[in-house]
């Protein structure tokens, strides 16, 4: 009998990752409340060990042995490193800082409440065991579950805010100025979270390398033509991915930097979405699956699942108030705070490579990650069926500025 090679098991997993959430998607019609990507995300879990590695032991040993994770693994870094990229870049720190004021105040207050919420559902879990990582210390997953908690995921925002259709329009472009400041903070946190005293050497020439090298690409981007930056800055998403995790700080740190020094306006707008588009559709399957891959219920499901609906009121909650606060500070009409805040509690994508880079870094366990995980899904499939109907009512909301 015909021993199957690496390459045909590795097919077979392709087959999985891509038809079965297909044929939720399109056969159950989830796009309302569950768009592909989240399927996407559930049917990791679902192949996972806790679910299909506990139905089907033998099965799931034979498709994702180590060869076969290993390969998949190479796939997904690659595929999240460009989304991460393409984050960096659609950044607009240009209308941030013409709109200081108001963005500073939302901005601020849509982090910051969600992350003490996030903080003190954190305590909580501490307070059993099973939530800290082998290399992690109680500080640190606190601040990591907080700031878990005050994530917004900008590209899978931008994919609501165009299926709103309200992506151009005036409110549309607040939300994600909003986002976009946020996510520096995200990714200053992060850096803070994974700060390695013993390699604090390394750390500080990435950074000063990291400030020559922009100055550098940045000179040398505005005399190529546009169809030369595309491929040059792949080279310096690589090149910033190797030097951020040769310094401690993880390649996903230097992935977002690598995109947030370039100018949006290097390259073409509808080029750049469909680009994002297709790398959605084509390769971040795979990172979904590996994703996945890493759930685990060791602590008892009952306690995973707990943890997950505690996190996920916090996170929900956080950002509601906060954007509440801020919508009383700058007198906002009767509904605009609750709209707002729906959509930038949007957590998949994000806040799962968060998550994932505290759990590369034994920061977290397992089972937090798994906690965090369904948080996350559970916040994205809110969304689009909290903020449809709110939307209807205050169309007129949609034009309105900052």
């Amino acid at each position: 009998m015909h021993a199957m090679t690496t390459t045909e098991i590795f097919l077979i997993a392709l087959l999985l990752i891509f038809t079965a959430p297909y044929l939720i998607w399109r056969g159950l019609r989830t796009e309302y409340y569950a768009p592909l990507v989240v399927v996407q995300i559930i049917c990791g879990i679902l192949l996972g060990p806790g679910v299909l590695g506990a139905v089907a032991p033998g099965y799931y040993e034979f498709v994702f042995n180590p060869q076969v994770i290993t390969a998949l693994n190479g796939v997904a870094w690659w595929a999240v490193m460009i989304f991460v990229w393409i984050a960096g870049i659609e950044l607009d720190l240009k209308q941030a800082w013409a709109r200081r004021g108001e963005t500073g105040v939302t901005a601020g207050l849509a982090l910051t409440v969600p992350l003490i919420f996030g903080a003190v559902a954190g305590i909580a879990m501490l307070q059993l065991p099973g939530w800290v990582g082998p290399n992690g210390q109680p500080w640190q997953v606190v601040l990591g579950i907080g700031m878990a908690c005050a994530v917004t995921a900008l590209p899978i925002l931008v994919l609501f805010l165009e299926k709103l259709e309200i992506l151009r329009l005036p409110l549309g472009q607040r939300v994600l100025r909003y986002a976009s400041l946020d996510d520096i903070a995200i990714w200053g946190v992060l850096a803070l979270i994974l700060l390695d005293w013993e390699r604090v050497g390394r750390q500080a020439i990435f950074l000063v390398g990291f400030a020559v090298a922009t100055y550098a690409i940045r000179a040398l981007m505005k005399r190529l033509q546009e169809r030369d930056r595309w491929y040059v800055s792949l080279i310096w998403l690589a090149a910033c991915g190797f030097a951020a995790d040769w310094c401690g700080l993880h390649f996903m740190v230097g992935a977002f930097l690598s995109g947030a020094v370039l100018d949006g306006e290097w390259f073409d707008r509808k080029r750049m979405d469909q680009f994002r588009d297709h790398i959605l559709l084509a390769i971040m399957p795979v990172f979904f699956l590996s994703t996945g891959l890493r759930t685990q219920w060791d602590v008892g499901g009952v306690a995973v699942f707990g943890a997950a609906a505690l996190l996920l009121v916090a996170s929900v909650a956080g950002k509601l108030a906060g954007l509440q606060i801020a919508g009383r500070i700058l007198k906002w009409e009767k509904g605009e705070a609750s709209i707002i805040g729906w959509l930038l509690q949007t957590k998949a994508l994000i806040m799962i490579i968060f998550a994932n880079i505290l759990l590369d870094r034994g920061i977290i366990t397992n089972e937090t990650f798994t906690a965090l995980l369904l948080m996350a899904v559970g916040s994205t499939m809110l969304t689009i069926p909290m903020v449809t109907p709110a939307l209807r009512k205050l169309k007129a909301l949609a034009g309105k500025g900052g």
